[in-house]
């Protein structure tokens, strides 16, 4: 909301001196947030000129300029270059002079153009940051205005002008108006309001005062929305006599424009102005192009409109709608019709003011996808009893500004709930707030924002205004007060942890994961946990398009409705990114639920509990049925250099290597004992897939992406990833772990070469020779796979690199030597392994 400071001050007392920030201070300190300065970007001199002399001189690549001979209140009249031809000896122009600046910022100053030293520029309302007017200069007779050659242009346009924005927030819907924040204003400082809604000099042009002649509105609202009806006020009022062709006064250009509305022509700019003003909606409707009164219903499903914006719209049964004789002629509380537009031509006006049901303007707003000034406010609740003065206010101004008669020809209907009084109990406060108010600021806080407050028996009887719909219940008047008396108040006490509380078991191993591959030089990621259908194939399933997803009935991108079944996909997708931005080594890690629906299960059957009661262990068990499981995943990628080249050094390409090192650093932060088998995945290399698995379970997979899928997906030829269920893990974990003694007794090492077929995975043979060696074996670990000269074909040669070690004893080479032959013999018996000669 912008708030053109010289608005602000017809109704609040501001300090001359108050500068942006100072406002802004004073706002902030009751609740609402700072946005921004607005002003118009001009500074220096820029004064009023008159047109002595010109000469048209046309140019040689066609265009045609006019030199200028312009008194600016000097003692000689300034010779200026102007390109524009719409004005004549005699006119007033505005005229920046050497060291002024317009916006942009645009500089002026003294410089020779087309033969002849410019001493200075005439402006045309755009350049004057006035609207989008640019065919010509602006003639100030074209405003209604006469001023002396020399006066101050900046101040006869209110240029000097400045506006200062705040955020609303949807419960302040009466801060969408001037009235509003400068109620706020007053509220923080103390300084005097004077309520527009209540000047005195509008009661002379209110409808209870002057109309005799009622124009016929009858409400028809059949179909109320969740119980409430559509339209709570409708006033009308009649100005005949109009002059549409007036020009709107340069003050409420200036004010429009600071509020960031667009000057149209002086009847829509007086209903724009007069809802900034009051913050209530206005319409003004063509009177000699209405037929019949008007009907306030829902529209009939597929009945059209052409609104304001020259759409046609298709309506559905919860619109409601304005309508005379002829049919809809607007989409009540959102937009007008084109039929009863005002135009340049329009002679008899036709005030409007209602106030509507937000629930069915909101819903109106998003099915017809017009969002509106108007409808901003409606969705937030407008006070029901300003129509009645804004709609005066607007007559007045019709009189005032384009010469109309106002005539005794209207009506007014009001039946708004209005706001119920609160009981606010004695000490309620302090209990809330943990602060001791005084009576007097409780009282005083309350009567601020306008409600009325009586005594009664243990408690306060509050009554809220009428422009403030979010008060219901005495927790929002609580607020009021510790809003209005300052949030300083408010003592800031850290809270006490209650003892034997922390991370639970699950939470502390998630986080040692985390640490741990962090350590390990990974960067912790979070990505976007909605995935398209194709994401869900990709890493769904360890099979092709098997994997069953959970839907978003209402996704906020249409592109990707499912709640994700994988991390893999976002770590691939985080990747792309990142190698669009040239970062080309990349070791990535995420720790994240995802939710892994059953076939054929329907899930969020079960219905929300209602009320503030607990609904039992029954139905929490049956809630907590009806969503599918989620499971904690640990994810990772590789890809890139592991190591980066270096002088003597060449790079190392990352790949499964890795990948399986992150598996390893997860199993011994959480003390579980992975075991690597050959496993196949669609979307994996066959040669370079692991299955991950604790005793007989399952618990992930590892490898590098089909070569192919890399390409496709704009990623490097080798990707290696890993996913592991992170709670199975931490489920099979052991909860105790004991420490590894230290050893003094020296190790015995031996290495052993074993030919086995190539399809025996390396790994199986490597479970096999650590229990056949037995207790002796500390370590066993794969140094080579080799396949070629001095192996048959179709086998290969493991190497295996042991470590023997008694913890009472120094062991001899036979000791070690027999530990061995039982490792050789176990795999013989298995897989048919010899020695390697």
């Amino acid at each position: 909301m912008r708030i053109p400071v010289s608005w602000l001050r017809e109704f609040v007392d501001v300090p001359a001196t108050a500068t942006a920030e100072d406002i802004l201070a004073a706002l902030v300190a009751v609740g609402f947030e700072e946005e921004d300065v607005h002003t118009f970007g001009v500074t220096g001199p820029v004064v009023v000129g008159q047109v002595l002399e010109f000469t048209a001189e046309p140019q040689t690549n066609g265009k045609t300029i006019n030199w200028c001979l312009v008194d600016v209140g000097e003692a000689e009249p300034r010779g200026i270059v102007c390109g524009a031809h719409n004005f004549a000896v005699g006119d007033k122009v505005v005229v920046s002079l050497p060291g002024a600046v317009l916006p942009g910022p645009f500089p002026i100053a003294a410089r020779k153009t087309y033969g002849h030293i410019s001493d200075g520029m005439i402006a045309s309302a755009r350049e004057l940051g006035l609207g989008e007017e640019h065919d010509g200069i602006l003639r100030l007779a074209e405003l209604g205005l006469d001023p002396k050659p020399g006066e101050d242009a900046a101040t006869l346009l209110g240029l000097n002008d400045f506006a200062v924005e705040i955020n609303v927030t949807p419960d302040r819907g009466y801060a969408f108006s001037i009235r509003g924040v400068a109620r706020e204003y007053s509220n923080s400082t103390g300084a005097a309001f004077r309520d527009p809604a209540l000047v005195p000099e509008l009661q002379q042009y209110a409808f209870e005062a002057t109309a005799a002649e009622e124009f016929p509105v009858h409400i028809d609202d059949t179909a109320p929305i969740r119980g409430r009806a559509g339209a709570f006020a409708f006033t009308t009022r009649l100005v005949r006599d109009v002059d549409a062709n007036r020009p709107t006064p340069p003050w409420m250009v200036s004010r429009l424009t600071l509020a960031g509305i667009r000057s149209i022509s002086l009847l829509v700019d007086i209903t724009n102005y007069v809802m900034w003003e009051f913050g209530q909606p206005i319409h003004g409707y063509d009177f000699d192009k209405v037929t019949g009164g008007f009907v306030i219903r829902r529209a009939v499903p597929g009945e059209k409109l052409i609104t304001l914006d020259n759409q046609t719209r298709t309506l559905a049964g919860e619109d409601l709608l304005i309508t005379d004789d002829s049919g809809p002629i607007g989409l009540a509380g959102v937009m007008g019709g084109a039929s009863t537009e005002m135009t340049s031509s329009t002679v008899n006006v036709l005030v409007e003011a209602g106030n509507f049901d937000p629930t069915s303007v909101a819903r109106t707003v998003r099915r017809q996808k017009l969002p509106s000034e108007a409808s901003k406010r409606f969705e937030r609740g407008v006070d029901p009893l300003v129509a009645e003065p804004a709609s005066a206010r607007v007559v007045q101004l019709l009189v005032e500004l384009a010469g109309g008669t106002a005539t005794d020809i209207g009506s007014s209907y009001l039946k708004a709930a209005l706001p119920v009084p609160i009981d606010l109990p004695d000490g309620y406060v302090a209990k809330l707030i943990g602060v001791d108010y005084s009576d007097a600021e409780i009282v005083g806080s309350l009567e601020k924002i306008g409600a009325t407050v009586k005594a009664g028996a243990g408690a306060l009887i509050v009554t809220p205004p009428s422009w403030r719909p979010d008060l219901t219940d005495k927790a929002t008047l609580v607020e009021e007060v510790a809003r209005l008396v300052g949030y300083g108040r408010i003592p800031a006490v850290l809270p006490v942890a209650p003892p034997g509380r922390g991370l639970t078991r699950s939470q502390l191993l998630r986080r040692s994961v985390s640490n741990a591959l962090a350590a390990a030089g990974a960067t912790e990621v979070i990505s976007y946990p909605f995935h398209s259908r194709a994401q869900i194939d990709l890493f769904g399933s360890a099979d092709a398009g098997t994997a069953a997803a959970m839907k978003l009935a209402n996704p906020l991108d249409s592109e990707t409705p499912y709640l994700r079944t994988s991390l893999i996909a976002g770590l691939m997708e985080i990747a792309r990114r990142n190698l669009a931005r040239g970062l080309t080594d990349l070791a990535l890690f995420e720790v994240g639920v995802v939710f892994q629906p059953a076939a054929g299960v329907a899930y969020g059957s079960a219905a929300l509990p209602v009320g503030n009661a607990h609904p039992g262990d029954e139905r929490l068990a049956e809630l907590n049925a009806s969503i599918p499981p989620q499971p904690w995943h640990v994810a990772s990628l590789f890809l890139g250099d592991a190591v980066a080249k270096q002088p003597a050094l060449a790079a190392v390409p990352a790949g499964l290597a890795d990948v399986l090192a992150s598996v390893a650093q997860i199993a011994q932060s959480l003390a579980v004992e992975i075991r690597v088998a050959q496993g196949s995945h669609h979307a994996l290399h066959p040669g370079r897939t692991a299955e991950l698995w604790v005793g007989d379970r399952s618990v992930g997979f590892a490898g590098e992406l089909l070569p192919s899928l890399a390409e496709d997906l704009d990623l490097p030829r080798v990707v290696a990833v890993a996913e592991l269920d992170l709670s199975a893990l931490i489920e099979l974990g052991r909860t105790e772990v004991a420490p590894r003694p230290i050893v003094s007794m020296p190790a015995a090492t031996q290495d052993l070469s074993l030919v086995v077929a190539e399809g025996i995975p390396a790994g199986e043979v490597l479970a096999a020779v650590i229990e056949g060696a037995g207790a002796l074996l500390e370590d066993a670990a794969l140094t080579d796979d080799y396949r070629g000269k001095g192996v048959e074909a179709g086998s290969k040669s493991l190497t295996f690199a042991l470590r023997f070690r008694a913890p009472d004893r120094t062991l001899t080479a036979a000791e070690a030597s027999e530990a061995k032959n039982g490792a050789v013999a176990l795999a013989a018996s298995r897989f048919g392994a010899t020695l390697r000669e």
